[in-house]
């Protein structure tokens, strides 16, 4: 004779009400940071082929979609800058009046209540692509963190609240912390991609940054997706050495490793949710082969139930919509 279930799962599973209560991951607006592509173009705004949705634009329109976000509710955007011109040292990155610094300038007087966080590298900005110094076909390690220092402190004098080193440089946090504090920028947080894998997902975002290497790749500084590891002593490190927030990208390939390191940090910990991952959903829902918005909202929960206590993503705005219908429409 079978045993009558004592314990039936689908009790709590059977009204929407009851799942809503009993819910383990909860995502909010205020997880989303919002990633920007500014350019010096003059009222410009250009869709990113590779990532429908998202557009290179110029700083008038960054200003006015970093509004847009704002009155969604998202609390931060993160600036992407694509110069007028590149050069070995990518000096477009740490002048004052380069396109990021005046793009967070812009931002912050315009937009009050928005934290403007800067990508902090030197790939989109050097004419061979490469996040340093290139010397004899390799990045000097070394003397690049004497550039990542200088556009660190240019940017905080724009007027970023947090500065995100992306390059992964050894030793970056230190130099980035040591360059902020000489020049009273005690205050600045440093968001480190402190885990950023060399990964295949990139790909749309080097079309909208305009940032491929021009030789090689970068596997000799960014991880190999192998090793998991690696990456808790990478973010290890970088806490070590001053990081306020540490960074895995890409997300979605990497759930493991946010929650390894959520379990062994207590720093915040924020995830990438990269272009791939973003123009996947989007290529798959054009072709009719799943409903964009639910596959985007299982993606977001997925990191956050990984452990992201923030989550940078193209679908920031998108999503706050979605939670706002969904919090209208909760019962």
């Amino acid at each position: 004779m079978a045993v009558y279930p004592v314990r039936r799962g689908r009790r709590i599973r059977s009204t929407k009400r009851i799942r809503t209560l009993v819910a383990e991951a909860h995502l909010s607006v205020d997880d989303f940071i919002y990633p920007l592509f500014v350019t010096r173009a003059k009222h410009m705004q250009k869709e990113i082929q590779s990532m429908p949705g998202c557009y290179q634009e110029s700083i008038d329109y960054a200003v006015a979609d970093a509004q847009e976000a704002s009155e969604l509710g998202i609390p931060a955007v993160i600036l992407f800058g694509i110069p007028e011109t590149k050069d070995a040292t990518g000096t477009d990155a740490y002048s004052e009046t380069g396109v990021v610094q005046e793009a967070a300038r812009q931002i912050k007087n315009k937009v009050k209540d928005l934290l403007v966080i800067t990508d902090l590298c030197m790939c989109e900005y050097t004419s061979h692509g490469h996040c340093g110094i290139v010397e004899g076909g390799d990045v000097n390690n070394d003397k690049t963190l004497e550039y990542l220092s200088r556009i660190a402190v240019a940017q905080a004098k724009a007027g970023a609240d947090i500065v995100a080193p992306s390059g992964m440089m050894d030793g970056m946090v230190q130099a980035i912390r040591k360059g902020l504090d000489n020049n009273g920028f005690y205050n600045t947080p440093i968001m480190s991609y402190a885990a950023k894998y060399a990964s295949s997902f990139y790909g749309p975002f080097r079309d909208a940054a305009e940032s491929s290497p021009q030789f090689g790749d970068r596997r000799a500084y960014q991880m190999d997706y192998r090793n998991a590891r690696e990456a808790v002593n990478e973010v290890l490190t970088d806490i070590e050495e001053g990081a306020d927030i540490v960074m895995i990208k890409p997300a979605l390939s990497y759930l493991d490793v946010i929650y390894r390191v959520k379990n062994i940090t207590n720093v915040p910990v924020a995830a990438y949710n990269v272009s791939g991952e973003y123009s996947i959903i989007k290529a798959a829902a054009r072709l009719g082969w799943l409903d964009e918005q639910s596959a985007m909202m299982e993606v977001l929960y997925s990191i956050k139930r990984a452990g992201a206590d923030m989550i940078l993503t193209y679908f920031a705005k998108q999503a706050a919509k979605e939670l706002r219908k969904l919090a209208d429409d909760k019962f």
